[in-house]
């Protein structure tokens, strides 16, 4: 550091202090350096170093120590100047000395060495013969007083420091910035761009067309036709309230209200609450017309596009196999829209493009386009003919409107194939409008609906007692006036006298109560679960619809003390119209049981064709022992006093059953009486099986259901073109 910036507390050089110190003490030459060492003058006072204890310790020695003959000489009295002077001198000389003792700790202390030089001199006297040295008296310390503390000279500023410490900081701030810039361009670019593209992309369901349900010769029984869908865009509408009024105008016939259409119309959130609603339906499947109408009023906001709707072209026709939709998508409910209602959808198609705002509200031309086409569904073809259908259920609301039926059913099957050619529910619905019919009129009766069988029953029982060699054709049963099972009595009507002889035919015939339950004790409980159980009881057919009823059974270990004689006749067993179908259908097919069917093929857009799954078989009964039942059972149409003579055709042999029951209900049974009559034409070959059931206020098989039967199989019969075969009926007879 040069002298220029080297300054004393008073502002003064080193240079300047030795120069006036020289000045004023020209006598001494020592003077000024010694007072530069000291930081002032020697006539002022100084301030002391601070002396660590070490070396408080050797200044304390060095005073006491004895001194040398020449040091005793020198500290004899003198005058008070010179004494004065002297005594200064060396104070500077031992202040000196303390400061170089003080910097370099290990250089030889002085004192031990003037002792060592005192003791030679007096061994050289006493050896000479000189004087003796007289012992050095001892001197008292001198206490110098501290000098006072000089204050701390101010830090001068640095202004350099302050630079680079600006300069770091503006580096640091200039590299976090560029950081944030890497990232925004390079790592989230791409990121934050959809993010943009996101908030400007409208996505617009494209409805794939629902397929038709046809047929069984390809005639439509339910598709959908062309009509028009409103939406809008409400972050666009300017004046909700003015749009409704002129909205309302047109969509109110479709059931639109007004402030359906104002909640709609003004802007607001989606469910997320986040996000702003694009996209609003204001009405579906209106007419081509209509849609035309609005999309004539140019407003930007508004969209008009393609839409369907499904149209049914015989109103109620087999509504209640066929079932309806959803009205906004067209989701199927109920039948074979709810039970094929994927093949029948097909798949929406997307279309997704980017949208302007404000001044650009409008697709972008140049922006984001995708579209994915809508696959449309496949087509249904049923096993029923619309022909026939039309005619079954024409004649069973014909029959049992004038009757005032809870409830009744058809079922026409094809015994070769066992396809369900017609079925029909009493009361039905228009399957294009079901909100008008009450719920219970929704459901398909054949298959959903349970009840007793009745006598209908009957035909089971000696189905398995024929195949268990219990009875033959020719077998006779004592018959009495009556049975009783528990605590319940079991009659005929009319009741027999005690002891009567009657034919398998005949107790047939008859209905004969007694006479079944004398088979049935025969062939034992055991038996007759397993055939109930072959012949389909107690389990759903699997025909083809939705919400089918298994039925119930009950087995041998949970039979009451009056279960032997009610279980055979067809009472404490729950089944449905279809089971009961079924188990003619596997007398009629020589003994198989096949499991009934409603759908014959599905029909892809591009024309493949896929088959349902195999239909069950079983074997239950041998040719021989069904055909023999059937031969039996024409005894039902043809002897006389029997119950079911009203289902006779002339010309044709039919085989059937008749049967009376009633409904489970809570318990209990219904008020009222369950009837039906089940039969196969031509008996000695059948083709066709009708089986007619219902739920009348009161009534019996053979008046109710046998005159319906007898109609339907005729009108079945004339349009497939199955002519009598001219052969001769077996001679039946009720009593040996």
């Amino acid at each position: 550091m040069s002298e220029a910036r080297r300054y004393t507390p008073r502002g003064r050089s080193v240079r300047d202090a030795s120069v006036e110190a020289g000045s004023q003490h020209r006598g001494d030459p020592f003077r000024p350096a010694l007072e530069v060492l000291q930081g002032g003058r020697a006539d002022q006072p100084r301030e002391q170093p601070r002396r660590t204890d070490p070396q408080r310790r050797a200044a304390a020695a060095r005073t006491t120590e004895p001194k040398a003959p020449a040091e005793r000489a020198a500290a004899a009295p003198q005058k008070a100047p010179a004494r004065d002077a002297q005594r200064k001198s060396a104070e500077r000389t031992t202040a000196v000395n303390a400061t170089r003792t003080t910097t370099a700790r290990s250089a030889t202390p002085a004192r031990p060495a003037l002792r060592r030089t005192a003791k030679a001199s007096q061994a050289r006297g006493g050896t000479r013969g000189t004087t003796p040295v007289r012992k050095p008296r001892k001197l008292s310390r001198v206490k110098v007083p501290r000098p006072p503390r000089r204050p701390k000279q101010p830090k001068l500023a640095e202004p350099r420091r302050r630079l680079r410490l600006a300069t770091v900081l503006a580096l640091l701030m200039f590299a976090a910035i560029g950081v944030r810039l890497v990232q925004l361009q390079l790592t989230d670019a791409r990121a934050y761009a959809a993010a943009g593209l996101e908030d400007r992309l409208i996505k617009e369901v494209l409805p794939a067309s629902r397929g038709a349900i046809l047929d069984r010769n390809g005639k439509i029984l339910v598709h959908s036709v062309e009509t028009r869908f409103v939406a809008v865009d409400p972050m666009v509408v300017k004046d909700p309230e003015g749009l409704a009024d002129k909205l309302f105008a047109v969509l109110d016939k479709y059931g639109v209200t007004r402030s359906e259409l104002v909640r709609k119309l003004t802007p607001h959130k989606l469910e997320d609450g986040k996000t702003n609603a694009r996209f609003e339906y204001l009405a579906h499947q209106i007419d081509v017309a209509d849609g035309d109408r609005i999309a004539a009023m140019h407003i930007g906001a508004l969209r008009v596009a393609r839409d369907e709707r499904r149209q049914i072209p015989g109103y109620d026709l087999a509504s209640n196999v066929i079932g309806f939709t959803r009205k906004s998508d067209l989701s199927g409910q109920l039948g074979i829209e709810q039970a094929y209602d994927a093949q029948l959808r097909g798949v929406d198609g997307l279309h997704i493009y980017e949208h302007g705002e404000g001044d650009l509200d409008k697709p972008l031309p140049q922006g984001y386009d995708e579209l994915r086409p809508a696959r449309p569904g496949s087509s249904v073809e049923l096993t029923l003919d619309a022909d026939l259908q039309y005619s079954v259920q024409n004649t069973l609301y014909e029959r049992m409107q004038p009757l005032g039926a809870y409830f009744a059913t058809a079922i026409v099957l094809d015994r070769r194939t066992m396809e369900v050619m017609a079925m029909a529910s009493y009361p039905s619905f228009a399957a294009a409008d079901p909100g008008k019919s009450p719920q219970d009129q929704l459901k398909d009766q054949c298959t959903a609906t349970v009840f007793d069988p009745g006598s209908v029953h009957k035909a089971i029982v000696m189905g398995a007692a024929l195949q268990e060699g219990i009875i033959t054709p020719s077998s006779t049963i004592t018959v009495n006036s009556s049975v009783k099972k528990g605590d319940t009595v079991y009659k005929d009507h009319p009741p027999q006298k005690d002891g009567t002889q009657m034919t398998i035919p005949g107790i047939l015939a008859l209905s004969s109560n007694v006479g079944t339950i004398a088979v049935a004790d025969r062939l034992g409980k055991d038996k007759l679960y397993e055939y109930q159980q072959k012949f389909g009881l107690g389990a759903r057919t699997g025909v083809g619809l939705p919400n089918e009823s298994a039925g119930q059974l009950l087995p041998p270990d949970k039979w009451t003390g009056s279960s032997p004689g009610s279980i055979p006749i067809g009472n404490g067993v729950a089944t449905t119209a279809m089971q009961m179908a079924a188990v003619f259908g596997a007398i009629a097919n020589d003994g198989l049981w096949v499991q009934p069917t409603l759908v014959r093929k599905i029909i892809a857009p591009d024309g493949t064709v896929t088959k349902p799954p195999a239909q069950q078989t079983r074997r239950v009964l041998d040719p021989q022992h069904a055909q023999e039942l059937r031969v039996m059972l024409e005894g039902v149409t043809t002897l006389d006093e029997a119950t079911g003579r009203q289902a006779s055709i002339p010309g044709y042999r039919i085989a059937g059953k008749t049967g009376t029951s009633q409904v489970p209900d809570k318990g209990g049974y219904a008020p009222g009486d369950v009837v039906s009559f089940i039969g196969m034409a031509p008996a000695e070959d059948p083709r066709f099986v009708v089986a007619v059931t219902a739920h009348v206020p009161k009534g019996a098989g053979g008046s109710v259901a046998a005159p319906a039967f007898k109609e339907m199989m005729a009108v079945t019969l004339s349009n497939f073109g199955i002519v009598p075969t001219g052969t001769t009926a077996p001679t039946l007879t009720i009593y040996p």
